[in-house]
C-alpha cells in the first residue's frame, strides 16, 4: 500500500509538472494536437527503456487489444480535454476541475471493482474537493475571456479520467503496466495528428518552446509509468485523496511561473487540502509499523 502512495506522489508531481510546460506552451498559441503529438512521441522514450530495463519488452504483446484501444480512446480524449483547458485556465484552476475526477471514481471503484469505501476514504476525498471548490470559485465567480470554455473542457476531462482510472485497475490484473502506457501513447499521438494535422502545426517553434515540448513528453511518459505502478499496487479508493496534493504543485508553479497570486479562499483550499492528504496518509503509516 505505501509504495502505491508514493509512487502515486511521484506521478502526481511529474504530471503537474507537466501541465505548467502545456499551459506556457498554450499561452504561445501551439495547436493542442501538435501538444499532444509530441508529448505521445517523446514520451515513449522512457517508456520503453523502463520496459527494457526491467526486460519486460515482450510484455507490449497482449491478448487483449480490444481494452487497450477503449482504454487508449478514453485517456487520449481525457488528454485533449485537458490540454485544452490548461490553454484557457491557470494551472491551480485547470487542476481543481481534474480533481472531479478521484470523487466520481468512488462510486465506479464501488460498482465495478467491488472495492470497499470506507467512512476515512470518503471524508477525506470530499475534504480534498472542498478544497478544490475554495481554490475554483474565483474563477467561477469573476470569468475572463475563455475562462467558460476552459471550466467546460475540465469538467469532461474530469469524467473521462474517472473512467480511466477504472480500466487501468481493471487491465493491471492481465497487462503490464509498461504496455498500458506504451499503447496510450500511441492512442494519443494518432489523436492529435487528428485534431491538427501537421500542416496546421506552428512553423516555428522557437528554442525557448521545442525543449519545452521534449520535457512535456518526459514528465508524461515518466509520471505515466508512475501512476500505473501505483495503481497496480493500491485500491483505487485508497488512492483518490492523493490526487489533491497536484493542487499545492499547480498553485506554487503558478505563483513562481506565471505570476498567478492566490487569495485567501485558494489558501484556505490549499490547507484543506493539506488535510486531506494527511489523514489517510497517517492510517496507512500506522498499519504499516
Amino acid at each position: 500500500m505505501l509504495a502505491g502512495v508514493v509512487l502515486r506522489l511521484v506521478a502526481i508531481f511529474l504530471l503537474t509538472s507537466l501541465s505548467a510546460v502545456i499551459h506556457q506552451l498554450g499561452k504561445s498559441h501551439v495547436p493542442t494536437g501538435q501538444l499532444m503529438f509530441w508529448r505521445a512521441v517523446v514520451s515513449m522514450v522512457p517508456i520503453l527503456i523502463y520496459l527494457a530495463l526491467r526486460r519486460e519488452l515482450g510484455t507490449l504483446r497482449t491478448r487483449h487489444p480490444g481494452k487497450h484501444i477503449v482504454r487508449g480512446l478514453v485517456g487520449a480524449t481525457a488528454m485533449s480535454l485537458n490540454f485544452m483547458s490548461l490553454a484557457w485556465l491557470p494551472v491551480a484552476t485547470a487542476q481543481s476541475l481534474g480533481f472531479l475526477g478521484p470523487v466520481l471514481s468512488l462510486p465506479l471503484a464501488a460498482l465495478i471493482l467491488r472495492e470497499k469505501i470506507t467512512r476515512g476514504v470518503l471524508l477525506s476525498v470530499l475534504l480534498g474537493f472542498a478544497g478544490a471548490m475554495m481554490v475554483l470559485a474565483h474563477a467561477i465567480e469573476a470569468p475572463r475571456e475563455g475562462q467558460v470554455t476552459g471550466v467546460l473542457c475540465g469538467l469532461a476531462f474530469a469524467v473521462c479520467i474517472a473512467f480511466n482510472r477504472i480500466q487501468i485497475k481493471h487491465m493491471t490484473v492481465t497487462e503490464s503496466a509498461g504496455a498500458i502506457a506504451f499503447t496510450f501513447t500511441l492512442a494519443a499521438a494518432g489523436l492529435g495528428l487528428i485534431l491538427s494535422p501537421p500542416w496546421t502545426w506552428a512553423g516555428e517553434l522557437t528554442s525557448e518552446l521545442f525543449p519545452l515540448m521534449l520535457l512535456a513528453g518526459l514528465c508524461g511518459g515518466l509520471g505515466h509509468i508512475a501512476m500505473t505502478e501505483a495503481t497496480a499496487r493500491a485500491p483505487v479508493s485508497a488512492l483518490a485523496a492523493f490526487e489533491f496534493t497536484a493542487l499545492i504543485w499547480a498553485a506554487g508553479f503558478d505563483l513562481l511561473f506565471f505570476d498567478n497570486r492566490p487569495g485567501a479562499l485558494e489558501v484556505a483550499g490549499i490547507v484543506t487540502i493539506l488535510l486531506a492528504t494527511a489523514l489517510p496518509l497517517l492510517r496507512i503509516t500506522g498499519r504499516t509499523r
